[in-house]
């Protein structure tokens, strides 16, 4: 008998809420979804998390983005959490989401001490968007250091944003654990980033000069499909999923 093949699934969804009580309701989910989260079948790991105003970078936080990062043993385990969860369910009926389907192509570091997207053999086309997350989880005392650098280095996202299909910024704890989810319309589009814009030279070196984080992570991502009632920016630049 042939073996079924598991294949890990990753997923992050954007949840944008509009009227007070409807944010305050998604606010509040942020202390009692994770525990419900935690039975859902497959699940490996997960995250409910918050963004800062504007782009997600400001220390001031937007009360009406959220966003839930999982890890899933298997697509048809995401799926099925996606088709029946009532709050996830909730979550659409208050407003919009945007999920996103990925494939890990690479990933080193930890999130609370492992790190939890297994790679896979995903491989990614010249042409493919690429979607990546960055974590950070920041000493208490490099904090004033830290925060310094992030409006010069959020700025300059704008001068490479013909590459860039999308850019959030998240965090599980305000001003302490930080994390970003960006899209971009391919890997070497996203290494320009990385290596031409002068602001993130300087924080790059600054971090590993000041030992700002106690812990981080960089994860590479192949995005295999999107779900949702919110903008499917990929559809919308050519890249049909």
């Amino acid at each position: 008998m042939l073996q079924r093949t598991y294949i890990p699934m990753v997923t992050f969804t954007l949840f944008h809420l509009e009227g007070w009580k409807n944010r305050w309701w998604a606010f509040r989910q942020m202390g009692l979804y994770p525990p419900l989260l935690s039975t859902a079948d497959g699940l490996t790991f997960s995250k409910m998390v918050g963004s800062g105003a504007g782009n997600g970078f400001s220390i001031l936080p937007d009360l009406g983005l959220y966003g839930l990062l999982a890890v899933w043993a298997d697509e048809a385990s995401a799926a099925r959490f996606f088709a029946e969860d009532a709050v996830f369910q909730e979550f659409g009926q208050r407003g919009t989401c945007q999920t996103f389907f990925l494939q890990t192509l690479r990933s080193h570091g930890s999130w609370d001490g492992a790190n939890p997207f297994p790679e896979t053999a995903a491989s990614l086309r010249a042409d493919e968007p690429v979607a990546v997350i960055t974590r950070a989880s920041i000493r208490r005392k490099k904090l004033w250091q830290f925060w310094r650098y992030v409006p010069p280095v959020s700025a300059s996202v704008a001068d490479f944003r013909q590459d860039l299909l999308l850019a959030i910024g998240i965090g599980e704890l305000p001003l302490i654990q930080q994390a970003t989810f960006s899209i971009w319309r391919s890997a070497d589009a996203m290494r320009r980033y990385a290596y031409q814009s002068a602001a993130h030279e300087d924080v790059i070196r600054q971090t590993h000069r000041n030992e700002w984080y106690s812990e981080s992570l960089f994860a590479r991502f192949r995005i295999t499909g999107f779900s949702g009632n919110g903008k499917n920016i990929l559809s919308e630049n050519g890249y049909p999923l």
